[in-house]
């Protein structure tokens, strides 16, 4: 059979339908099988034009180089003492009021990403109580290049990324209820294998289908929003759980903030030169290996949901706390870093509060709230008087919703019970179960204090 050669554009139609009539009359084949082929291999072509731009892209991210005079003044203050709560205080500079303990620690673990061992936060708080605020101010004091912020993911996109997409990147999600089953999976996987692998089916050059496999890797770091942590308990064991501060004070600091920025008394330049500074210091930052010589010297709570899991979180962390002091630690033989006395008290006073949560049943949300529901029936003249939602709410200053949510769940644990009055039509309420949450954060904290002390 004599050869022919034609030129084809494949994006002109008028060539492409006359290309498919010439072959088909030619090898006697169908027209429309053929236009088929061609359309395929237009997507393949796209397909392989953006993943050739990904790469090109990531190479060209990868070579961010701090300037040599930022340098210089990068690694003074990496050098300097009180590194953390320097690091804290910028923090605050770059818009974030209050959350003191919040902020430090969310800023530690975004900070892991270009590490070897990743961690993952779960912020957790009321609609409006300023969760999606933290994660951007948290993001935004990363290097831009090694970010990535979804607001919506679909079920298979993760898994058709670019083999190494995600590696060493921080992925923020604004709306963790956003996410569908699948792609919730794809990012605990992510989380706790640093890989993904699907088996699919592939066309080869020949048209044959086959089976295969596509591989995306990891490791990622990730900051995660929700207002409902409690249906999340897969990506909990996965994660630091982070309440969201909604006390009144909280709440005045915000305000001031807002009036202040309304007023022009904050100096936006200034807040965009600490993010660069603070960028400059994290791309300074080195992936080294580290050894804790006190890893077997420090007990966490037994009483622990997961307590093995917590542990490793635990330790982790104490990782990254030595890794963000990198300049002033020293180094063994081998060239790992060695953890210090301080590494472990600065990483017990930030996550206190996230080792109390995984010792207590209930979550950060409901347990502000029980403990506030609480201290208003003490206050009242009465304790064992009974009391509605209605009067919660109003006492309270939350919406409806949020205060039924919170009934039913402290109801469903036995906190509180609920009787239905005849002869007034209404359900009223009482609480069954007063637990001590001072003492039993006075009990963890003295006991994290004294292994400390005794090292």
């Amino acid at each position: 059979m004599r050869s022919i050669t034609l030129k084809l554009d494949l994006y002109e139609f008028n060539q492409v339908e006359k290309t498919c009539k010439t072959v088909a009359e030619k090898l006697g084949l169908r027209k429309d099988l053929i236009e088929q082929d061609l359309e395929q291999l237009v997507q393949l072509l796209e397909y392989y034009k953006d993943k050739q731009q990904h790469q090109k892209q990531g190479k060209r991210e990868s070579k961010v180089q701090v300037p040599a005079e930022s340098a210089t003044r990068c690694i003074e203050f990496l050098k300097g003492e009180n590194l953390v709560q320097k690091f804290n205080q910028l923090i605050g500079k770059a818009g974030i009021v209050g959350e003191e303990t919040n902020r430090i620690l969310l800023f530690v673990i975004a900070s892991s990403y270009k590490m070897p061992d990743t961690l993952h936060a779960l912020i957790q708080g009321s609609s409006g109580s300023g969760k999606t605020r933290l994660l951007k101010i948290i993001s935004q004091l990363m290097p831009g290049e090694d970010v990535k912020k979804y607001t919506r993911v679909t079920d298979n996109s993760f898994y058709n990324q670019d083999k190494y997409f995600f590696v060493n990147k921080l992925i923020c999600f604004e709306d963790l209820d956003g996410l569908k089953e699948d792609a919730q999976l794809a990012v605990r996987e992510l989380q706790s294998n640093e890989i993904l692998r699907t088996s699919t089916s592939l066309k080869d050059k020949n048209g044959s289908i086959t089976g295969g496999e596509r591989i995306v890797r990891g490791p990622i770091a990730s900051l995660s929003c929700t207002t409902r942590g409690e249906t999340y308990e897969d990506n909990i064991s996965r994660s630091f759980l982070i309440a969201v501060d909604e006390s009144r004070e909280q709440t005045l600091k915000v305000i001031q903030y807002q009036n202040n920025v309304s007023a022009g008394l904050i100096d936006k330049q200034e807040q965009e030169k600490v993010k660069g500074f603070v960028k400059n210091c994290i791309r300074l930052l080195q992936p080294y290996e580290v050894v804790n010589p006190f890893a077997n010297k420090i007990k966490l709570p037994e009483e622990a949901h997961k307590i093995r899991r917590l542990n490793e979180l635990y330790q982790s962390f104490v990782r990254q706390i030595t890794l963000l002091n990198q300049y002033q630690r020293k180094r063994d033989k081998q060239g790992r870093v060695i953890t210090e006395k301080a590494d472990l008290q600065t990483a017990c006073d930030i996550l206190f509060e996230s080792i109390v949560l995984k010792v207590d049943e209930l979550d950060g949300s409901l347990r502000q709230f029980f403990e506030k529901l609480k201290a208003y029936i003490s206050a009242r003249e009465s304790e064992t008087e009974d009391f509605t939602q209605r009067e919660i709410r109003q006492a309270l200053n939350i919406s409806k919703a949020q205060c039924s949510r919170f009934f039913g769940r402290l109801q469903s644990m036995e906190y509180i019970t609920s009787r239905y009055s005849n002869n007034q039509r209404k359900i009223s309420y009482k609480i069954d179960y007063w637990d001590n949450y001072a003492k039993i954060r006075a009990r963890i904290k003295d006991d994290l204090t004294n292994q400390i002390n005794d090292l």
